[in-house]
């Protein structure tokens, strides 16, 4: 069967060169100049955004490298185009490519809220920690229309449920007014991702990410109103922002955050070519270098996917950048562990028509 060729566009303020193959895909298409077309003549890729009716919302975690149990992710795909992101072969199950498709073709989940309150109150549901953020950004630019997030907070908190989200997007001090009261009552903290403090860069790799000093500004906004807030200096780019750690530590102390943590650079499935394109072309005098040190990393591969060291790295160079972050974590007063959030506050709320409780 004859696909044809792939569409052309300009994609300006996108990270990702172009559409790696879907892997499960049996066909693919290759795209080709005709000569005809100027680039200026081409049409702007635009962001689509489909909607999914999700059966369940809350996803369950088995991996020994993360704290958390059980996650929610409001959207498939994120419009923050970070070129580093490692849930960017996620969108591959969709049938869709984890380049240019991460980034513009979306899928919201807006009846995610809903779902999530008839799964709070099935019986025997047992409360944990729910995480958000930690495959896609849920403050990511269409969360500003769509409010799913806003929805499943406000669901979380009627509940009385620990959340803990990560985020690089400033859109979340819009919703201080749910998270303060719950982070009051111990139910609620906030991880945000500050990756450099140099704009150029951060436009370059994460280009629809608010800027550094918007982050350190909604790290500022989050803490005065006392929500615990979590620095993550994640990832950590070997030979291109490695150099800015203690001082993404330093700033981040001085906005508020109480705690600090940070995870190398990973490169799984089609990130690693992704990735590779990205630093030839957008940093070509120092690519061989960023990507010598990334395999120094991770055992000579550009990603080794064991338990353990992914998100360390191994080696003399991972030990010593494990070492310049303890060492000023504990100087900046980043090095707390946090208390657990509480889950003995959970409970459904009435609904209309239930019958109270006389105790």
């Amino acid at each position: 069967m004859d696909l044809g060729p792939p569409p052309r566009y300009r994609t300006p303020g996108r990270a990702a060169g172009g559409n790696p193959d879907v892997r499960f895909d049996r066909l693919t298409r290759e795209g080709a100049d005709d000569g005809w077309t100027l680039d200026d003549d081409l049409p702007v890729l635009r962001t689509q955004v489909s909607d999914e009716v999700p059966r369940r919302v809350i996803s369950k975690n088995t991996s020994p490298d993360i704290s958390f149990e059980q996650s929610i992710n409001p959207y498939r795909g994120c419009e923050h185009g970070c070129i580093y992101c490692f849930a960017r072969p996620s969108h591959a199950y969709l049938g869709l490519s984890p380049g240019l498709d991460f980034e513009t073709r979306l899928i919201a989940r807006p009846d995610a809220p809903q779902v999530l309150a008839r799964e709070l109150r099935a019986k025997g549901y047992v409360p944990r920690t729910i995480a958000i953020g930690t495959n896609t950004d849920p403050y990511q630019p269409i969360e500003r229309d769509r409010g799913i997030m806003r929805g499943i907070l406000q669901v979380l908190s009627e509940f009385n449920h620990p959340v803990a989200i990560v985020t690089k997007g400033a859109l979340i001090t819009r919703d201080i007014d749910i998270l303060a009261p719950m982070a009051a009552k111990g139910l609620a903290r906030v991880g945000v991702s500050v990756t450099t403090l140099d704009n150029a860069t951060s436009r370059a790799m994460e280009p629809r990410v608010p800027l550094p000093a918007v982050r350190l500004r909604a790290i500022r906004a989050l803490t005065e109103a006392g929500i615990d807030v979590r620095v993550m200096v994640s990832p950590i780019v070997p030979a291109l922002t490695d150099h800015e750690l203690e001082a993404i530590l330093k700033a981040a102390a001085e906005a508020g955050a109480v705690a600090a943590s940070s995870i190398v650079l990973r490169l799984p499935r089609e990130v690693a070519g992704l990735f590779r394109d990205w630093v030839a072309e957008t940093y070509p005098d120092r690519a061989a270098r960023i990507m010598g040190r990334v395999r120094e990393l991770h055992g000579g591969m550009d990603y080794d996917p064991a338990f353990g060291t992914r998100m360390t790295g191994q080696g003399e160079w991972a030990r010593l950048l494990r070492q310049r972050f303890d060492l000023a974590a504990r100087r900046l007063g980043l090095d707390r562990r946090l208390p657990p959030l509480r889950t003995d506050l959970f409970a459904a709320p009435p609904r209309a028509g239930d019958q109270l409780s006389l105790l």
